[in-house]
């Protein structure tokens, strides 16, 4: 009889559906998973609600909220409401882009894990079906990886980090085959980058477009409760 505890792991749960599906993934390759969101001033807070209810339905062990004031940053429509939200993709990286955003996220999931003594780290980055974010590539999360192991004491003591991005690859329409195969309820889910307070979507910003899109090449009926 094997009376092994499971390891644990740290999942970075944005409310959206890349991340739900990420949380439900980490879920089935047995680890026991500690939720964390990050409120850090965005537009689209609808999108913590949402995470909160994916953290709960996915059967997390804790859900952790950081609280971060990128308002301080600026240089993003999804923090600075005197930018707008794009409506339509343009050239080059767009101003839905938060400076520095996914290596702060991954860093404060990192001190965390430290503390829990988990060497996992699952993030919903994906370089296939997204807006041209820098932090959203392999590059990024082999660099990451490599310097968790060399800034914290759990590294240099010999008990490596890994940083799973499993979502790296896949088309939008493959994120949300493999999770409504692991059973993700998309309707918890909001992606909208101007969701109102009720998590209704705008339908006309990228990340409302890719996940409609997401939806229609997958074959699966959208659960996205969209303004009239």
């Amino acid at each position: 009889m094997n009376d092994a505890k499971p390891e644990r792991a740290v999942v970075l749960v944005s409310g959206g559906l890349d991340s739900a599906t990420v949380m439900a993934m980490a879920r089935e390759q047995g680890f026991e998973v500690y939720a964390m969101s990050v409120a850090y001033g965005q537009r689209h807070e609808a999108e913590l609600v949402a995470a909160t209810r994916v953290a709960a339905a996915l059967g997390a062990t804790r859900h952790q909220v950081m609280h971060v004031d990128l308002n301080a940053v600026g240089g993003s429509a999804l923090t600075d409401l005197s930018i707008p939200v794009p409506e339509q993709g343009g050239d080059g990286i767009p101003v839905t882009y938060v400076p520095a955003r996914n290596t702060l996220f991954l860093s404060l999931a990192l001190g965390w894990a430290e503390v829990l003594d988990a060497s996992h780290l699952f993030v919903g980055v994906n370089a296939v079906d997204y807006s041209g974010y820098p932090d959203c590539r392999p590059e990024f999360i082999d660099a990451f990886e490599r310097l968790a192991n060399v800034a914290t004491k759990a590294g240099v003591e010999g008990r490596p980090f890994r940083v799973h991005a499993p979502l790296i690859r896949m088309s939008k329409a493959e994120i949300i085959r493999e999770g409504s195969r692991l059973g993700v309820d998309y309707a918890l889910t909001v992606s909208c980058y101007q969701a109102d307070a009720d998590g209704r979507a705008c339908g006309r910003c990228d990340s409302c477009r890719l996940r409609r899109e997401g939806f229609e090449s997958a074959g699966i009926p959208d659960p996205t409760r969209y303004l009239p």
